[in-house]
């Protein structure tokens, strides 16, 4: 992602480098912790929703150096309206969870599990917690459970972790064909009670996971509700910076590394982003979109390749949300719920990932010496507000984002 200088009518002569690190480095603490722009960059182009959710099929836009399976099913007509790489291998990352959680529900109905039980799938579910699919590999068989899943849906392409590393369920490996057929049994096959149970909670999908990353990538950025989300993310080095605070690293097999390949060549070391799920009214369309991203790839970067990936997609019964895609600069950018600094925090955004501008108005100043700007831009996506400084174009208010309305 570009990182783009602003230009500060209110200052007219740059502060040499040494003042300027030192002054950002005390404003990073009360703030945003984030990295100076470079001075000169060209602005990136801003992207309306509409450029990028056409009504007409096209081939999927792939970002460069991305490795992608896709695949989109319309339910309505019964027909593929997007497949390519289809049939390709990717370690599952939490995607997996979905065959998890059907497994223990296959002979039981949700309404006679215990307590602990619904608590754990709520938190696998909702909020891709790692510490209840771990009870479930582990009290269930681990590499069984994916062999019983194969069988029992038809699987062509899904495989068991590779030996040595049959611990990890993350390595189970998946298509996205596979993926369509996981959803198409939930939907159309599962029991109703085991059918409700699971879409209720893909379609309450929590922003931020229980590891702090912001799993609303993909199909959810992309797309107005009503839709419902099963993400996957792995080998990302950074920690999660989703709500008031971060807190753990990157989600990675602890006390192991893992190999560069596993069962049919399925690569289980680049960064790993997935997104899946329904999208539309009557969940009309099923979207399986699974990547690999070169290494080093920060999460912001992978995060916005899938998003524009996404975005390139026929995907019946979808429409995109309202504003402009733009790029952001910095790390641990700060998302409030009033245009002004204080204790108003909602969440941090990813370094360097794009996000939509529905609107902009006038508030606090904030200044990241040399530059001082009091226009802040809305994300309604995260219901909150940046700083119009670490939105990636050069003018203090951008030129074709609208002002808000007073409401908010």
């Amino acid at each position: 992602m570009l990182r783009i200088s602003r230009h500060s009518p209110t200052h007219s002569r740059r502060t040499p480098p040494r003042t300027l690190a030192a002054t950002a480095a005390l404003l990073c603490l009360a703030f945003t912790c984030a990295a100076l722009p470079h001075s000169g960059a060209a602005a990136a182009e801003p992207r309306t929703a509409d450029d990028t959710q056409p009504t007409a099929p096209r081939t999927p836009q792939v970002p460069v150096g991305v490795t992608a399976g896709v695949a989109v099913f319309d339910r309505q007509t019964g027909t593929f309206t997007e497949q390519l790489n289809a049939s390709a291998t990717f370690r599952s990352a939490s995607v997996v969870k979905l065959l998890l959680a059907l497994d223990f529900l296959w002979n039981r109905s949700p309404a006679g599990i215990p307590d602990a039980d619904r608590a754990r799938l709520d938190a696998m579910l909702r909020s891709s917690q790692d510490s209840a699919a771990n009870h479930y590999w582990s009290t269930y068989g681990g590499p069984a459970i994916a062999d019983r899943m194969i069988t029992r849906l038809g699987l062509v392409d899904t495989a068991p972790p590779p030996a040595g590393y049959e611990g990890y369920w993350g390595y189970t490996a998946i298509s996205a064909r596979d993926t369509v057929k996981i959803y198409r049994h939930i939907l159309e096959t599962a029991p109703a009670d085991v059918r409700d149970f699971i879409m209720q909670r893909l379609r309450q999908s929590t922003r931020c996971a229980s590891d702090s990353f912001d799993q609303h990538f993909g199909i959810a950025a992309a797309f107005n509700r009503p839709w419902a989300v099963k993400q996957g993310w792995s080998a990302f080095s950074a920690k999660g910076t989703c709500g008031p605070g971060s807190s753990t690293s990157a989600r990675t097999p602890a006390g192991s590394t893992a190999p560069a390949t596993g069962a049919a060549g399925v690569d289980l070391s680049r960064p790993a982003l997935h997104t899946t799920g329904t999208v539309g009214t009557g969940d009309r369309s099923i979207v399986a979109v699974l990547t690999l991203h070169p290494d080093g790839t920060s999460y912001g970067k992978a995060y916005t390749d899938l998003g524009r990936l996404t975005r390139s997609l026929n995907v019946p019964g979808g429409t995109a949300p309202t504003g402009m895609w733009y790029g952001t600069w910095g790390s641990d950018v700060a998302v409030r719920n009033d245009p002004a600094l204080g204790d108003n925090l909602l969440t941090r955004l990813p370094a360097g990932v794009e996000v939509l501008v529905g609107c902009q108005k006038k508030g606090q100043a904030v200044s990241v010496p040399p530059y001082t700007n009091d226009w802040w831009a809305y994300l309604p996506q995260y219901g909150g507000y940046v700083t119009n400084i670490y939105i990636s174009h050069p003018d203090n208010q951008l030129p074709d984002v609208p002002l808000c309305p007073e409401q908010h």
